[in-house]
């Protein structure tokens, strides 16, 4: 099966794809490459992306890229399915939190900040209802003061993008940081086996799934985290305070039909904590999970509709 492994987005990508058509190979090779690309209209820490040019420019209409549209789009209609829970009008926010820079670059330096912790600022709750999006000519305008953090909307749709692209040699699967994207069975019709990691023990596994289709995301305050004036930190943050959530949830691993669902919903779920964040996930039949909480049991707590995934 032809794989290839690469660093983009501040994390490690793997592409696969299930079996041995002509150019399958030299297919994956080009993957870097697209990376490359959306990294370069998509991230915050590039100072000069796509992204950062819109945040510069807040207050004016700014053409951007069908790729800078689409994402932007993906991210307002997360926020507004999660009653802007989950928005990517947080960038300030995350800042003052002390995520200022890539992760690699908070590890390198130890993370650890000095400084007291933040008071948290929370943003208008009619700041990303106030984004003006204009279909005519790809037009965004970010209301003043506000800019936008893409974060895990971006590298979830970069995978599901790479996914279907690869998709045309064979079947794919693409795993950027935790999310996985499917673009259909394996080539003998059977599904993929995707392990879900033990935030507990990083090198084990709390169960391994079987999907032939769609996605697998990971939200958790278990890697993503650092020290600021001694307390820790981690970069999912309370759209209501503008802190790190502050909830019983560990991690949270969700299967859906689409990537950005998955994507969605771990960190719904993690936001509102185990009960809660159980319960919405039981209320959504297209999905499935496994929630880790503090001091909880070893398997984690799984959704009703798990089982039916679970490699047994």
């Amino acid at each position: 099966m032809p794989r290839l492994v690469f660093r983009a987005m501040g994390c490690q990508v793997t592409a696969h794809i299930d079996g041995s058509a002509p150019g399958a190979a030299e297919a994956l090779e080009l993957a870097p490459r697209w990376f490359e690309t959306w990294e370069q209209r998509l991230s915050r820490f590039r100072p000069d992306s796509e992204l950062a040019q819109l945040n510069a420019q807040a207050g004016h209409p700014v053409r951007v890229s069908p790729v800078l549209w689409e994402v932007v789009r993906l991210a307002l209609r997360v926020a507004r399915l999660t009653a802007g829970r989950v928005t990517p009008a947080l960038l300030a926010a995350l800042e003052r939190a002390g995520y200022d820079r890539s992760f690699d670059q908070l590890l390198s330096g130890g993370a650890r900040l000095p400084g007291p912790p933040p008071v948290g600022e929370p943003p208008s709750e009619a700041a990303w209802r106030a984004i003006r999006c204009r279909p005519r000519d790809h037009t965004v305008q970010l209301p003043r003061g506000v800019r936008l953090d893409l974060g895990g909307v971006a590298k979830g749709w970069a995978a599901a993008r790479a996914a279907r692209a690869l998709g045309a040699w064979g079947p794919a699967l693409v795993e950027a940081g935790g999310d996985v994207a499917v673009s259909g069975p394996r080539a003998g019709g059977e599904a993929w086996p995707i392990g879900v990691a033990d935030p507990g023990e990083p090198e084990g596994l709390l169960t391994t799934l079987r999907v032939r289709r769609g996605g697998v995301a990971t939200s958790g305050r278990d890697f993503r985290r650092w020290q600021q004036g001694g307390v820790w930190r981690h970069h999912l943050l309370d759209a209501r305070t503008g802190l790190p959530a502050q909830t019983d949830v560990v991690s949270a691993t969700v299967l859906a039909p689409e990537l950005w669902l998955a994507e969605m919903a771990a960190k719904v779920v993690f936001l509102l904590g185990s009960a809660a964040g159980l319960a919405w996930l039981e209320a959504r039949p297209e999905m499935a999970g496994l929630i880790v909480v503090e001091d909880g049991p070893q398997s984690g707590m799984a959704s009703r509709r798990l089982a039916d995934y679970v490699w047994s």
